[in-house]
């Protein structure tokens, strides 16, 4: 039976938010009224990126600098461990985020990983600033609920078994498609409050010792 890692990136593969990072270096712009804005459920948080990364009018090249060499990008710890565990028992691994495509595999790329399925926002770099696009496998546009609709995804791909790892307030519509969740942060809070089972973790070890008891 094919089984597959289901991985949050921003805050659960790394240590706080890469887009939160590069917003309060580059952006140009009260990208934090709309940050409070998602917070209190007035625009999803795709609506959010896409109007805060349209401030970003930085090249890519010079963000991509930033992510390899500024030291402020944090993985946390245990993620090179996940990925190699995972390949050496068989379990796929896709990362499906709200952020970016581009920084997520400029940091994977940096850490020598390969042959991640990597679901995030499509990104076009431009005068006008980031332009980012949420699409489907088919190419469509999607307006909302970008990471439910690819656990949604893996499943139809054929996944018998699909293992969630997410911290986000919102991480907690995809974990619902779920054999075992993995939570940490907001994604904790929402299963306890909504007496959905799951494990806890710190660090991705912790992720790795629970999955090897599993199997």
């Amino acid at each position: 039976m094919k089984k597959v890692v289901q991985c949050d990136f921003d805050g659960t593969l790394t240590i706080g938010e890469v887009s939160r990072l590069l917003l309060e270096k580059f952006a140009d712009g009260d990208w934090q009224s709309l940050t409070k804005a998602y917070n209190e459920g007035k625009i999803t948080v795709q609506a959010c990126n896409i109007i805060q990364f349209a401030m970003v009018k930085t090249d890519k090249n010079t963000i991509t600098d930033f992510l390899t060499n500024s030291g402020l990008v944090e993985i946390r710890p245990g993620f090179k461990d996940l990925f190699k565990y995972c390949t050496e028992k068989g379990l796929d691994i896709a990362i499906v985020s709200n952020g970016l495509k581009f920084y997520i595999e400029t940091i994977l790329r940096n850490l020598g990983i390969e042959n991640i399925e990597v679901y995030a926002a499509q990104s076009r770099f431009g005068s006008n600033g980031i332009e980012l696009t949420y699409l489907g496998p088919d190419g469509a546009s999607i307006e909302d609920g970008f990471k439910e609709f690819y656990s949604k995804y893996l499943r139809e791909k054929g996944y018998g078994v699909m293992y969630y790892v997410g911290n986000g307030v919102s991480d907690i519509y995809p974990a619902r498609y779920a054999d075992h969740i993995f939570a940490i942060d907001g994604l904790l809070e929402q299963c306890n409050l909504k007496k959905l089972e799951c494990t806890p973790f710190n660090d991705l070890f912790d992720v790795i010792r629970e999955l090897e008891t599993i199997l």
